[in-house]
């Protein structure tokens, strides 16, 4: 029996967030990591090695829209060279990890976790027991019942394939799909034509209708075909090609076939059951202070059944933390507000978000008002090229933004000066006051302009 003050079970950006925090508190910690590369999917095949073919999909996606303004000749990208140097980059995750886990006194165990009982872990043939255990296992792409699903490429894959087919279809319409098919557009061959199929009426479900419709005009001009209410019967392997069959015998034909119908919490193996953690099909059950059915039990990631995105895990590993201290004596217990997550899909142009949509306000009965405009041709724009640009503005009656939704290059500081607007309790009237000196000619200058409706 191997004794730790906490046990922390996966060693990604949630499980690393954690493990350092109470480490660095002075409390004996061990992470535990089934997978031969530690580090976790945002560092090796997620929103970091993404990063890397978004750049230059971002930048071929510029020159083109540049044509006839100024750049007179295309850019040539490589697929494989952006490959190379996204390797480089991942190929030193495991060993920095296991460093950096050496460095903070954190004990690391290779091998697959798995409750005995409420109380105590099994890993590697040793029994760990400690006093309170943070599951930060991470997700895996969601098991899809039709037959052939087994020819799938996962996304992990798709990152590693040395050069990109003509022909690519996902299957689903979500982050995944969206973000891959617009690199593809950009750094596949002359001839690559993705198709997106999406069960659902429209893609992009958690997004604004409006901004989606405008970002579906965006993606089709980039030259990916987008279907929905799509019903896959089945996937046939044929020489050199996937035949994927269509409720109503339509056929599609492609080189090959991509998972893009999300994620669902990994949690096989780890006999939850016998821990005494309840979880369902979206993940593990758990409250504002990230703690399960299990008092001992904390879950974080895309393991619980929260929002899958990094920044959220980040910020769970980090609320976690700091209730385990709380129950030590040390500070505070905290509990965690999604209200204000941004979320940003690096497509071309990027689609971000943060609060509430249109139909979340309408369905939940708030008054509210709105500031909205597409196909924006202020000159931040037209000097780019981009013909597509939108956002929504939404506030309620007393004039604190309910929720903020752009289409636009460089979105990630739109969506995050809503961010801080909303988590300090700012009216527009006030935010608009207060942007005056932002930087200028910048996208976020600009947001004086969506503001001033609510003046």
């Amino acid at each position: 029996m191997v004794d730790f003050d906490v046990v922390v079970v996966g060693s990604g950006t949630a499980g690393q967030t954690a493990a350092y925090a109470l480490a660095e508190a002075g409390l004996k910690v061990a992470v535990v990591e089934k997978s031969a590369r530690p580090g976790g999917v945002c560092a090796l095949s997620g929103c970091q090695p993404k990063k890397w073919f978004y750049e230059a999909a971002e930048a071929v996606a510029r020159c083109r829209q540049l044509a006839g303004k100024g750049i007179t000749v295309p850019p040539q990208a490589s697929w494989s060279e952006v490959l190379r140097e996204k390797n480089a980059f991942t190929m030193a995750v495991p060993a920095r990890t296991l460093e950096g886990f050496r460095k903070a006194g954190i004990e690391f165990i290779a091998a697959a976790a798995s409750f005995r009982d409420r109380d105590t872990l099994s890993a590697g043939g040793k029994s760990l027991r400690a006093r309170f255990y943070i599951l930060a296992v991470g997700a895996r792409p969601m098991t899809l019942a039709f037959p052939g699903a087994e020819h799938l490429t996962t996304s992990d894959a798709w990152l590693e394939q040395p050069t990109l087919p003509e022909r690519i279809a996902f299957v689903g319409g979500g982050f995944i799909a969206f973000e891959f098919a617009h690199f593809a557009a950009r750094l596949g061959p002359a001839g690559c034509r993705p198709i997106i199929l999406e069960a659902a009426e429209r893609p992009l479900g958690p997004f604004d209708a409006d901004l989606v419709a405008a970002l579906l005009a965006a993606t089709r001009e980039a030259g990916i075909e987008v279907r929905t209410r799509v019903r896959i019967e089945g996937i046939e392997r044929r020489t050199g090609e996937f035949r994927i069959r269509l409720a109503g015998g339509g056929i599609i034909e492609a080189e090959q076939v991509v998972h893009g119908a999300g994620r669902m919490a990994d949690l096989e193996g780890l006999h939850l059951e016998a821990g005494g953690v309840e979880h369902s099909r979206a993940g593990i059950r758990v409250d504002a202070r990230m703690r399960t059915s299990n008092p001992k039990v904390f879950a974080v990631g895309d393991c619980a059944a929260t929002m899958q995105l990094a920044r959220v895990a980040d910020c769970e590993g980090h609320v976690a933390a700091k209730n385990v201290l709380a129950d030590f004596g040390k500070g505070k217990p905290e509990v965690i507000d999604y209200d204000t997550v941004p979320a940003i899909l690096f497509t071309l142009p990027q689609l971000a978000m943060v609060g509430k949509t249109e139909f979340s306000l309408a369905e939940s009965g708030v008054r509210y008002r709105r500031s909205f405009a597409r196909n924006l041709r202020w000159p931040t724009y037209r000097r780019v090229g981009l013909e597509h640009a939108a956002y929504k503005i939404l506030a309620g009656e007393d004039g604190r933004i309910l929720g903020a939704h752009f289409l636009s290059d460089s979105a990630a500081g739109l969506v995050n000066a809503m961010r801080l607007a909303m988590q300090n309790g700012l009216t527009a009237n006030l935010f608009y006051e207060q942007s005056i000196l932002s930087p200028y000619p910048t996208r976020e200058s600009d947001l004086l302009y969506m503001l001033k409706p609510f003046l």
